[in-house]
């Protein structure tokens, strides 16, 4: 049995949750940004994951499967648009165009990809213990 292997599936799956809980936490910080660097109100970013082969050198068998991030795409549903005159980013006729983020789904992508990420967490740290047990028993 190859623990480090699984472990390195693990990792991919790991930094792939990582990078989609930095997207969720950009999301949420600019929830009320009207006016981004293109002039515009900010694009709901999403982040969509591929499967990964990876080779193992040396080793026989078929390649190992990971996880990895494919793409970060901007989400091109628009905004809601308030009536505000007195807002700096008002259009002619008062209007505000605020950004496509929806707090009630970015707090649901981030439970859930808090509890993936918590789930290869647990898997690491059960291949450590076995690892662990593995060389006590060859103590023996």
């Amino acid at each position: 049995m190859n623990l480090i292997a699984g472990v390195d599936v693990t990792a991919g799956a790991l930094n792939a949750n990582k990078t989609r809980l930095d997207i969720i936490a950009q999301n949420i910080a600019n929830a009320q940004t009207t006016r981004g660097p293109n002039g515009k109100a900010y694009q709901r970013q999403t982040v969509s994951f591929e499967t990964e082969l990876i080779r193992r050198s040396g080793a026989s068998g078929p390649a190992l499967r990971s996880v990895r991030v494919g793409n970060i795409t901007s989400d091109t549903t628009p905004g809601a648009s308030l009536y505000d005159p007195q807002h700096p980013d008002a259009d002619e006729s008062g209007m505000v165009t605020m950004p496509n983020v929806n707090m009630a789904y970015e707090m649901v992508d981030l439970i859930t990809a808090t509890r993936a990420y918590e789930a290869n967490l647990s898997v690491v740290k059960n291949a450590r213990q076995m690892a662990q047990k593995a060389l006590d028993i060859g103590k023996s």
